[in-house]
């Protein structure tokens, strides 16, 4: 049985979304993601930032790219949960950091967090459901 296949198999929340879904969301969010948190590093080369207003951006796209090799490789729901959580907090933290400097970019990261709060919901939903 393949990751997904597995995926599919585990106990999810009535709200759990259909699967297509998931890359229809993520293809409107990375080009957000990656626009605006290139735009930090270019503030950050050119010395307009300091490196604390860009290392919640980091711990975020760390955290981000982690998640679907725990979740799906790893097939470890609990620490899938733990991962999305620091997505969420560190967005936070990124947001209120970058606020002062880019209103743009802190605005930005409202649809990118939505969905994360969603998902972090769902995988604790998963957590839960599937007794992890």
């Amino acid at each position: 049985m393949n990751q997904f296949e597995w995926y599919q198999n585990l106990e999810k929340p009535s709200f759990a979304p259909p699967a297509y879904l998931f890359g229809i969301v993520w293809g409107i969010l990375y080009p957000i993601i990656f626009i605006s948190f290139g735009y930090i590093g270019y503030l950050y080369f050119k010395k307009r930032i300091p490196i604390g207003v860009v290392l919640p951006f980091i711990i975020n796209l760390v955290a981000n790219l982690l998640f679907s090799p725990i979740q799906f490789v790893l097939r470890n729901n609990i620490l899938a949960a733990v991962d999305v959580t620091i997505v969420v907090i560190s967005l936070v933290w990124a947001i209120t950091k970058i606020y002062p400097y880019s209103k743009w970019v802190a605005y930005a990261q409202i649809p990118y967090l939505v969905w994360g709060l969603f998902a972090a919901i769902l995988q604790y939903s998963v957590v839960y459901l599937n007794n992890f």
